[in-house]
């Protein structure tokens, strides 16, 4: 059976309302302490970014932190 018209190889990026997912080279998906120590690391080694302000447009929220709290993997 063949694909309808226009569904073939869809690019889920490319979808309304879809985020890409970026991953670690494991395999894993990438959480939000380990995006905030790669800035960090990025703006040690000489970039031009800087981190946001807490309450900023773009800057991870309270709630971010609860989340990404529950799913923390035990040591």
């Amino acid at each position: 059976m063949m694909a309808s018209r226009g569904m073939g190889d869809m690019n889920l990026s490319k979808m309304p309302g879809r985020k890409k997912k970026s991953t670690y080279k494991k395999g894993g998906p990438v959480g939000l302490y380990a995006n905030i120590h790669a800035k960090q690391e990025r703006i040690a080694h000489g970039s031009d970014e800087h981190m946001r302000k807490p309450g900023s447009k773009g800057a991870p929220t309270q709630e971010a932190f609860v989340e990404s709290a529950k799913t923390r993997k035990k040591k």
